[in-house]
């Protein structure tokens, strides 16, 4: 097996902040998703027991402790029509930081990270309905000055969804039924269309989402609608599979998770779709997916783990090794976060930069 690991960069730890029960109570719902409606934190509230003042404070406290980095929408690119990828670049060391610098120009680049692996330059790209992704990849390799670039779409969907146990109560082991599964890269086109409305509440609803009472209230007066048509609005996205949810997303270092590893497997594509979904059903993978193989990348099944430590991401790898006959694997840890932010839909930014990188409009 080869295995990469950055144990300096990937210790062990605990929150920053002292969490309570409340605390740890508040993360997990906030990761499954709040609901959506006019007062999402005063609903919120209800179920866990307190006032929505409480849980507003707390919010904003956790935020300001560095645990949770941002409430926003989740939108499902494929749903709006977006093409989308994870890319593997292998770059020479000494270019490393100018090539991270470019990929991160680019404004459908959401997620940019150093890897300890031959393929060392990792990120994921989205690009609009109508874009060539493909020829986004090939300009961003060129300028990056690559020695290899390989596109790797989900071919298989088999979860999606971070889910991470504050508690400490979770063994490795604990299975929970996969959220967001499903879909593969290319299916759009089933879906139904999106009206110039749909558009323009998911402008002004991406991003951050306040933390008061009143989250919509900025979204409806740029609208000109009512707080409740653009839950409404919301809702209808929902149902249509546009918008996964609305939820927390934690800054994972800073939560207590010292690792994520991203293990990669090569199973026999007459195994991958029942490796892949038994290996989704465990709380501790958040991300599981089959992608296409190259010649010089021959996995096809990718899970990523989280752990408090790399020595425990590295253990649970090692049983579900044993636990699935797989002899063939690696994990890549991630050493540096270059970029890391939500993606931002219907803005002409990604166009701009295919006109000036692509087609090569340089003024």
């Amino acid at each position: 097996m080869e295995q990469a690991r950055d144990d300096a960069r990937a210790p062990g730890g605990a929150p920053r902040i002292e969490l309570s029960r409340f605390d740890q109570a508040l993360l997990a719902e906030l990761q499954d998703g709040i609901p959506v409606a006019v007062a999402p934190f005063r609903v919120l509230a209800r179920s866990l027991g307190t006032e929505e003042r409480h849980v507003i404070a707390r919010a904003v406290a956790l935020r300001d402790a560095g645990i949770l980095r941002q409430i926003s929408p989740i939108f499902e690119a494929e749903a709006l029509g977006y093409a989308s990828c994870l890319v593997a670049m292998r770059v020479p060391a000494e270019r490393l930081d100018v090539a991270a610098a470019t990929v991160n120009v680019h404004p459908g680049v959401t997620h940019n990270y150093l890897r300890a692996h031959a393929f060392n330059l990792w990120f994921t790209i989205a690009v609009p309905p109508g874009a060539d992704l493909q020829a986004h990849v090939r300009a961003l390799s060129e300028l990056a000055g690559a020695e290899s670039a390989r596109s790797l779409p989900a071919l298989r969907r088999f979860k999606i969804g971070v889910s991470l146990d504050v508690t400490g109560e979770r063994g490795m082991q604990h299975r929970s039924a996969p959220r967001h599964t499903g879909g593969a890269h290319g299916t759009a086109g089933a879906r139904a269309p999106l009206t110039q409305r749909d558009i323009d509440v998911i402008r002004a609803v991406q991003g951050d989402l306040p933390l008061r009472a009143d989250p919509f209230a900025d979204a409806a007066r740029t609208l000109g609608l009512s707080e409740a048509e653009v839950v409404g609005a919301l809702e209808d996205l929902h149902r249509r599979g546009a918008l996964r949810r609305i939820a927390g997303i934690l800054r994972h270092r800073d939560a207590g998770f010292g690792a994520n590893g991203m293990a990669v497997w090569n199973v026999p594509d007459d195994r991958a779709a029942a490796v892949g979904e038994a290996m989704a059903g465990y709380t501790a993978v958040s991300h599981c997916y089959e992608r296409p193989r190259y010649d010089d990348w021959p996995y096809n099944v990718f899970t990523m783990v989280h752990a408090r430590s790399a020595t425990e991401v590295d253990a649970f790898v090692e049983q579900l090794a044993e636990m699935y006959g797989i002899a063939d694997h690696a994990v890549l840890y991630s050493t540096k976060e270059f970029k890391k932010t939500r993606a931002v839909y219907f803005t002409p930014d990604v166009a701009e930069w295919e006109q000036r990188f692509v087609h090569r409009d340089v003024a």
